[in-house]
């Protein structure tokens, strides 16, 4: 098959580059095209009951997730011109496009008894213009005697004061937020300079907005390394400008083919399909050095260009398709997950891979036909001394010192066992960014001094009209926010209480004494009081909805991961079935942050299952090329391994569990296998040439495919390696933890490997192994003699 493919490619060239210069063209078109994702990609699925029940809150209660939130911390809040600039500030915000609302103590409202309508009256506490440090300090006062905005938006210990701002949910989704959060930050950075303070931000939409800016500059940043990393490292290797140039070339189409099909698909830019390109560029170049190296390998041996290339294509066409497929499944894995987010990585970085392998198919035999043959300077590489001397060292210590390698590598498993048991899970919103970053230090700023930021709902549905304003339903709300009050990790509760207990103190003329909740005497009055006029009623919706049946108790939470947020919400639950029967009330736990950490539970779960598939599918496509269930153990057990020391490096170095670090297992495995199938494909074809001389054949093959090994690692490394400048920590993590992973598994390969296949030489090297199910030529097999006069007679005439 390979010998007619060859054929194919060789007498076509100028039709299959006039067809790739069209799909590069149409790819290119839609390239151009491709966006941001601008929305927030849930994790969970759409069956599951988590995200049920929080499409069903958003339904009654709207969105609560899109608050931006700004913090203060200054003993000197009430001094009359901070305040009044305090205020402008707060006015020149709502002007800013997007900008829907705004909450802070500049524009807080207070609830007067108006007995002649049998109302409440909202009047503003700070008037819009103040005149004298005397009467700003009268209102103030005034201000700090209801409870009601107490730990909502002033931590008077603290001195810290908050102002939140509601965005509109649909601009969110668009690329117009940019401008609306930049636009805060503008007005929010004059305000710090004029006032010498210092202000903090947080929310779910600003840190949305700031990571996915982050995304974008991180996307151009290391494809360039990536770039920039393959043209020296290869230049290093080849001495070649054409070597250096158009191997580059392929990658950079196979990234313009990827951008394409992100849109096509109806994909957008994400922080994982962000990382396509690099990947592309990393994973794509080795097909490049694996061929050139073969086409440098024969052209020395025989000094015939045409022969050189068309042997490239099959001796290694099989195996460098067998290596990329192994590639793409491990990232095709990710396809079964039913994360959007991870989905569309594996589908887009998967055919891609294998659109490489295809381009490089192609192109590499096709575009050096043309060209002159390589120069001794050019091949020069394949008796690099330094090379020479590592590839001696490493026959020497397979050879002669297999026991110390067998006993190195089962002590490295079982510390790696060991490693593996302490390793733990993580899934923090900002688990990704640095400690040292703005948006985390923040974070941690609103976490000391109002609980935190993330929305935590408890949806309460007595199941019967005007159920949620009945005294029993006010009792149980009561019983259940003085229980969740001992949590350490959770802000005071807000909820139609807080708004009953603060007409309350309205009704007996602003007595702080009386903020507390009505008996049963005085409900009915107070709600009378209560449920007149258009701006009580509003307030009143947004605690309950509108046949009174259904309420809400809304917290703010801290960040604290996702194994404390399972032990916080299997205490929820056992406090809501303690409180109300389930015959009576419907309670539900949502909210953003229940989301989140849903979401990272199935994500963790489902790329277990992934990486488990990854393995099973490798598994069978070496079964496949081998036909022998001992080879394929034999071919496993040195990328397994790499695998059990990276996870104990995790355990040992206290580097968690996430979506960013568990990705590392399956990307690195379906990687560091393709040497493996490099090696075996060339032993099994010495072994025919050496009439079945295991101990001559190990050596050979590691003569050849050692040098390719240790070229195409070395860009592998270092081209993970810089993911370690991103600003994302799991994306840091990836980096260290591949290019690792990478290291250990090169080094198995190299070493492991050989000794293995030496030392269980007859157990392994079976009949089966001989005779495989997919072929792979010999060297010296007859390719088409009459082809070949005519490409060299063309040849000679150039």
């Amino acid at each position: 098959m390979w010998i007619r493919i060859s054929g194919l490619i060789l007498r076509n060239k100028i039709l299959l580059l006039t067809i790739l210069t069209a799909i590069t063209i149409f790819f290119g078109y839609h390239a151009k095209r491709v966006e941001m994702s601008y929305s927030y990609a849930s994790l969970i699925p759409k069956k599951d009951q988590a995200y049920k029940d929080y499409q069903k809150f958003v339904e009654i209660f709207g969105e609560e997730g899109n608050l931006i939130i700004i913090g203060i911390q200054d003993p000197d809040f009430f001094k009359l011109e901070k305040f009044q600039k305090w205020g402008e500030l707060c006015d020149t915000l709502t002007q800013v496009e997007g900008v829907e609302n705004l909450l802070s103590v500049s524009n807080t409202y207070n609830l007067r008894k108006n007995s002649t309508k049998k109302q409440f009256e909202v009047e503003q506490i700070f008037p819009e213009t103040i005149a004298s440090q005397e009467e700003l300090n009268t209102y103030a006062e005034k201000f700090k005697s209801l409870p009601f905005y107490k730990g909502l938006v002033y931590n008077e210990e603290a001195d810290c004061y908050l102002l939140a701002i509601t965005v509109n949910k649909d601009k969110m989704k668009t690329k117009e937020r940019e401008q609306m959060v930049l636009s805060i930050q503008q007005l929010c950075q004059q305000f710090e300079k004029e006032q010498n303070t210092k202000l903090h931000y947080s929310g779910l939409p600003y840190i949305r907005v700031v990571n996915s800016i982050k995304i974008r500059n991180e996307l151009y940043l290391f494809s360039a390394l990536a770039l920039f990393i393959c043209i020296v490292v290869l230049f290093i290797f080849f001495r070649s400008f054409k070597a250096v140039f158009f191997p580059v070339l392929i990658v950079l189409i196979g990234v313009v083919w990827s951008m394409g099909m992100l849109h096509l698909f109806g994909y957008k830019i994400t922080i994982l399909s962000g990382m396509i390109p690099p990947l592309l560029i990393v994973i794509g170049i080795p097909n490049s050095i694996y061929m050139l190296n073969k086409f440098h390998h024969e052209y020395v041996s025989h000094g015939n260009k045409i022969k050189a290339l068309q042997r490239v294509i099959i001796k290694i066409g099989n195996a460098t398709f067998l290596t990329n497929l192994t590639t793409a499944s491990g990232f095709a894995t990710f396809i079964i997950v039913k994360s959007d987010i991870l989905k569309q990585f594996g589908i887009v970085a998967s055919l891609n891979i294998l659109g490489l392998f295809f381009l490089s198919l192609l192109l590499i035999p096709i575009i050096f036909s043309f060209i002159e043959p390589p120069s001794s300077k050019h091949v020069r590489h394949l008796e690099s001394s330094f090379i020479s001397r590592v590839i001696e060292q490493l026959m020497k210590i397979t050879q002669h010192n297999r026991k110390a390698v067998y006993i190195i590598t089962i002590a490295i498993l079982g510390v790696g066992i060991y490693g593996i048991t302490l390793m733990k899970s993580s899934g923090l919103v900002v688990d990704d960014i640095p400690e040292t970053d703005p948006v985390y230090i923040d974070l941690k700023f609103f976490e000391k001094n109002f609980n935190g930021v993330m929305p935590l709902e408890i949806m309460i549905d007595t199941k019967q009209r005007g159920g949620a304003m009945q005294i029993t339903t006010f009792n149980k709300i009561d019983q259940l926010e003085k229980k969740l009050a001992n949590y350490s990790e959770l802000s005071p509760a807000t909820s139609l209480l807080n708004l009953l207990k603060f007409s309350k103190q309205a009704f007996y003329n602003g007595q702080e004494k009386y903020y507390s909740l009505p008996n049963n005497r005085e409900k009915n009055f107070i709600l009378q009081y209560a449920s007149t006029g258009e701006e009580n009623t509003e307030l009143l919706h947004s605690f309950v909805d509108s046949t009174r049946q259904t309420t809400r108790v809304s917290i703010r939470i801290k960040d604290v991961g996702t194994k404390r947020m399972e032990e916080l919400y299997a205490g929820f639950n056992t406090h809501i079935d303690s409180i109300f029967t389930p015959e009576k009330y419907d309670v539900t736990i949502t909210g953003t942050s229940i989301i989140a950490f849903k979401g990272t539970q199935y994500l963790l779960k489902n790329l277990f299952i992934s990486l488990a598939l990854a393995i099973v599918l490798i598994a069978g496509f070496m079964a496949l090329m081998f036909s022998s269930w001992r080879m394929v153990i034999m071919s496993l057990t040195p990328n397994v391994i790499p695998l059990v020391f990276t996870a104990a490096i995790m355990g040992f170095a206290d580097i968690p569990i996430k979506a960013s670090t568990i990705l590392v297992f399956s990307i690195a495995f379906g990687i560091s296998v393709d040497n493996t199938i490099h090696f075996l494909a060339k032993y099994r074809q010495e072994l025919n040439a050496t009439n079945w001389d295991i101990k001559k054949s190990v050596v050979l093959a590691l003569k050849e495919t050692g040098v390719s090994m240790l070229y195409t690692s070395v860009v592998l490394f270092f081209g993970f390696g810089i993911f370690t400048l991103s600003s994302f920590g799991g994306t840091q993590a990836m980096g260290v933890l591949v290019s690792l992973t990478l290291l250990v598994a090169v080094t198995s390969n190299l070493i492991l490997l050989p000794s293995l296949l030496l030392g269980l030489d007859r157990l392994t090297t079976t009949k089966s192994f001989k005779e495989p199910l997919l072929h792979i030529y010999d060297e010296e097999e007859d390719i088409e003699l009459e082809d070949l006069e005519i490409f060299y007679s063309k040849n000679k005439k150039k």
